[in-house]
């Protein structure tokens, strides 16, 4: 089973593979859903190709605009391009790029975008039919229904599932708020969550008043929940799942770090057990640790459970990204870029897909490059050196309680 992580940009990359990604999606400059993500120029592609294929994990680039005519116009070239520096596979949700990517990269293996909206088995059929390699399948999608698709169509075609992440109030992500309230369009990479911000609605001519109800803090009704996962990833395992997808091209490396280290130590306890998976306390509170809405299951359990937050639209995670572990120990010392403002006495916890994972560090001494001792690291990204006797290593990352 596949860990298939979220890269916005190099960095991201890295570190979801470093923190045990099996595989990584990221996009080009142009083409991809996630505009207003840093992305990836042409020889940054080819970096970040290398890169996976390196460290022995799949790259998946993303063309899943809903395209119009003047959308064609260079995309011969970009996916000669990506069948060229042997991408593993694009990811599609129109029709006539699909028909495209067949013509004129024909070694380019093709995954279906869940913006495609598949929901049912002959649906999945007519893409399999296609020679598609993949389905990624709709969110909307329960675990049964998932089993059925499985078992009518091809057991050469993958299906991919969403596991963790932040979910859209629109079927499939087929949404244009975002068009309506900022110009901006959801479907070609510009969405600007319009369905996160605070609302009043009234209905003149309604004979029943529908009564909204809201707190100080407001009303958001189209204000999903985040999807978790990590205690069933056996039973999407048995409904046919291959690849467990976490979305959040748009999100933090510690996001990126956080969300990739859990399932990735899940997916190890359940290859250990399949028959018996049990995910244990500690990656439940991993979760808890950055940046999330409330969690739900979504439609997977076919439950009734609530799946907007009414609330609040704005995260809550229980640590803070401190530091960023970017050189190997000297003498006891190690090399820190700071990201948040820590001092003397306080106490960091490791995050790490190794043996340091969990654990804490009391801080004693800080200093500068230049060997000065300080108290107070408050200058951002700044480059220091931290004393402790664990023996971290370059990615791992340095976190404090709230």
């Amino acid at each position: 089973m596949e860990i298939l992580s979220p890269a916005g940009n190099m960095e991201k990359l890295k570190t979801a593979i470093y923190f045990g990604a099996d595989a990584v999606y990221f996009a080009g400059k142009e083409y991809g859903l996630r505009a207003f993500s840093d992305n990836f120029t042409n020889d940054e592609l080819i970096k970040a190709v290398d890169y996976c294929h390196i460290n022995n994990v799949k790259a998946y680039v993303t063309i899943n605009i809903v395209a119009k005519n003047c959308d064609f116009e260079n995309l011969k070239q970009y996916v000669e391009f990506l069948q060229k520096i042997k991408v593993d596979a694009v990811i599609v949700s129109d029709i006539g790029i699909i028909m495209y990517v067949k013509k004129y990269a024909p070694k380019l293996h093709i995954h279906v975008s869940t913006q495609a909206n598949v929901t049912n088995k002959y649906t999945a059929k007519f893409f399999a039919d296609l020679g598609v390699k993949r389905i990624v399948l709709a969110r909307e999608l329960s675990l049964c229904e998932i089993k059925e698709i499985r078992d009518y169509i091809s057991k050469k075609v993958e299906l991919e599932a969403f596991v963790h992440g932040a979910m859209c109030i629109a079927y499939s992500g087929r949404c244009l708020l975002s068009n309506y309230l900022s110009g901006r369009e959801s479907n070609r990479g510009a969405c600007v969550q319009a369905c996160r911000w605070e609302y009043t609605i009234t209905e003149k001519s309604r004979t029943t008043p529908y009564e909204i109800q809201e707190d100080k803090n407001g009303t958001y009704i189209l204000n999903s929940e985040d999807l978790n996962m990590i205690k069933y990833i056996d039973k999407m395992a048995q409904a046919g799942v291959c690849s467990l997808k976490i979305e959040g091209r748009m999100k933090s490396i510690y996001y990126v770090a956080t969300v990739t280290n859990a399932y990735h130590r899940a997916k190890l306890l359940y290859e250990q057990n399949p028959n018996n998976y049990k995910v244990t306390k500690e990656l439940i509170e991993e979760l808890e640790k950055t940046g999330h809405r409330q969690y739900t299951t979504g439609f997977n359990l076919d439950s009734k459970e609530q799946r907007e937050c009414i609330t609040s639209s704005m995260p809550v995670q229980t640590h803070e990204f401190i530091a960023r572990v970017i050189g190997n120990q000297d003498g006891g010392w190690v090399k820190i870029e700071q990201r948040n403002r820590f001092k003397v006495g306080d106490t960091l916890e490791v995050l790490s897909p190794n043996e340091c994972y969990n654990k804490k560090i009391k801080v004693n001494k800080i200093k500068s490059l230049d060997g000065t001792m300080i108290d107070d690291a408050k200058n951002v990204q700044e480059v220091l050196y931290l004393k402790t006797n664990l023996n971290l290593k370059t990615g791992d990352i340095l976190r404090r309680k709230n």
